[in-house]
């Protein structure tokens, strides 16, 4: 197990110096001077020259790349040009809610994809397993900001069933105050017993929480149902059958456990596929995350602001398929060897 994780974890570090290296590299090549843009399109030569020496700027590509490195491990993601913060503050105000709505659209994308995956395949080349599978095509096909866009006019715009946009009414912060503890709000609003709160964040994120989840659910219920199928054809799986078992009882007893480690690879996939497409949600429902910060940093070519978004959803994905790898070793053995 040791020689597994200690390979596991040098394939992360070298994904994430890549991604380091690229994330400079395209800072570099976009278009305009990030001391222009810190100073101001007025600034004097004097002060345009103290900006490029606070970022560095004059020096050589390969000192840039090392001092770029060296700060980023020390915690320091540079300052944002619109924000004039730390790009590492700033991305601490934001992630929160954004992993309150993407966290929110994978437990619903599971509990949804994962029943309909097991559905398909005890109805292989039936009626629901013909069903899932067109319902499941539908949802990994339409665009986001599209479903985004028809299920806010629908159901929030002409029904009225759900807030437009934002996390919670922002008439609850006079009679409601929330105490902050870990800047997720449904969380926050649970530990405290703030129930005004936690039911106008809860009626909030239904909708946005739905679209993002629509993607991440069609695939999982396609790789359940996959997955179950080639499961179905193991020796062991068939003396379950063979002993009495029913087709229901062998898939969910026998079959699911084993088809789990391929499920739980593509739920690390889609966490920050999730993220990525969470932007676009967050700008349609106007979700105060990720999205609207690197929205805003496009806008005004923040390059440091742009890179950190860029480089905590590569973290992410690193991080989340290494934990997946590291429970597919304790689960089964087999992997380990790989």
């Amino acid at each position: 197990m040791l020689r597994y994780l200690t390979r596991r974890l040098g394939q992360a570090v070298l994904v994430v110096a890549g991604v380091v290296t690229l994330t400079f590299t395209v800072m570099r090549l976009v278009p305009g001077d990030p001391a222009v843009a810190f100073a101001g399109p007025r600034a004097t030569p004097a002060e345009l020259a103290a900006a490029r020496e606070r970022f560095g700027l004059d020096d050589p590509l390969w000192t840039q790349l090392w001092n770029y490195a060296r700060d980023l491990a020390g915690g320091d993601w540079g300052t944002s040009l619109h924000t004039r913060q730390p790009v590492a503050r700033d991305l601490t105000l934001a992630f929160p809610a954004s992993l309150e709505l993407v966290g929110a659209a994978l437990v619903v994308a599971v509990a949804a994809g994962v029943p309909l995956g097991v559905l398909a395949a005890r109805f292989k080349a039936g009626l629901p397993d013909l069903s899932v599978r067109f319902t499941s095509m539908l949802a990994v096909s339409v665009p986001v900001f599209w479903l985004a866009l028809v299920v806010q006019t629908v159901f929030a715009g002409n029904l009225g069933w759900f807030p437009v946009a934002g996390e919670y009414d922002s008439s609850l912060d006079r009679t409601s105050p929330l105490t902050v503890y870990t800047d997720i709000t449904i969380v926050d609003a649970l530990i405290t017993g703030n129930w005004p709160v936690f039911t106008s964040t809860l009626w909030h994120l239904a909708l946005p929480a739905l679209v993002v989840a629509a993607y991440p659910a069609g695939v999982i219920a396609q790789m359940t149902r996959a997955a179950l199928i080639e499961e179905s054809g193991q020796d062991h799986v068939r003396l379950s059958r063979a002993l009495g078992f029913g087709r229901t009882a062998v898939l969910v007893r026998f079959a699911l456990r084993p088809a789990a480690g391929p499920v739980l690879s593509l739920i690390a996939l889609v966490f920050a596929y999730a993220i990525v497409n969470g932007f676009l949600v967050e700008a349609v429902f106007n979700w105060p995350g990720l999205g609207r910060y690197a929205a805003a940093s496009i806008r005004s070519l923040d390059t440091p602001a742009i890179a950190g978004v860029t480089l905590l959803v590569a973290l992410l994905y690193v991080g989340s398929n290494l934990l997946v790898d590291l429970v597919q070793g304790v689960l089964d053995p087999r992997v380990r060897t790989r």
